[in-house]
């Protein structure tokens, strides 16, 4: 590894780890679901927005994991547009795949200024690069994503929540401005590893009900995508 990534690599990591630090207070400022609560007779109540926020070693936690993120992207993108997307995902990914574990919600308040960040970030890159593939994959890469899981969605409510539809188009943006093929890997990699992660909890604890967290299999598809999203590319292309 030459100095400059490096470099690149260990400030990567220290800017997603500084960006992640007020993870805490801004989980603890969430505001509560509005309407009644849905029933749960299997399950113990879900703890509040409070009450997660103040989870002993949540703080030093999300910045470990940040800023390993942000090492990683770094050190297998490269100084690139995409990296600034992947970079800009990891703080709210890391959040929300937290928050989803915990309550099984993906709050918009989380999601919308990501999409608000990354949306022109996308646009951005026509300038700043001078060709128009990221934003052509981005957009993509949202269509795709955000419109398979919201006619899985449709077809079946009870299978996801549309939080996550959401959190896939977001996938999707970033994703999709990396590459078609490490879209592709990321999303269904995340849906794959959600329905096997699914029974693994429903194995660990009997009282769980059918419903899962999909959030935090999806967010760990993007690593997948990043890792070997461009072999299978290569791949796809050299079959006859």
């Amino acid at each position: 590894m030459d100095a400059g990534l490096v470099v690149l690599v260990v400030g990567c990591a220290a800017l997603c780890g500084l960006a992640t630090l007020p993870a805490a207070s801004v989980v603890a400022r969430l505001p509560e679901p509005a309407g009644p609560p849905a029933r749960r007779e299997d399950e113990a109540a879900k703890p509040t927005y409070a009450e997660i926020g103040s989870a002993r070693g949540l703080r030093l936690g999300a910045v470990v994991v940040a800023a390993a993120l942000g090492a990683l992207f770094a050190a297998v993108v490269g100084a690139s547009w995409s990296l600034v997307l992947l970079l800009v995902l990891v703080p709210p990914g890391v959040v929300l795949a937290y928050v989803d574990l915990r309550t099984r919600m993906l709050p918009n308040r989380l999601v919308f200024p990501a999409y608000a960040v990354l949306v022109p970030l996308a646009l951005l890159s026509r300038p700043v690069t001078g060709d128009w593939d990221g934003v052509v994959g981005a957009a993509l890469g949202w269509g795709v994503g955000g419109g398979f899981f919201l006619l899985v969605w449709l077809l079946s409510p009870a299978s996801m929540g549309y939080g996550d539809v959401r959190l896939a188009g977001l996938i999707g943006i970033v994703l999709g401005h990396l590459g078609w093929a490490s879209a592709l890997v990321g999303l269904w990699s995340g849906l794959v590893l959600g329905g096997v992660g699914g029974l693994l909890l429903r194995s660990l604890d009997r009282r769980r009900s059918r419903a899962y967290p999909l959030g935090p299999f999806l967010l760990l598809g993007v690593v997948v995508g990043v890792l070997l999203g461009p072999a299978a590319g290569s791949w796809a292309l050299m079959r006859p």
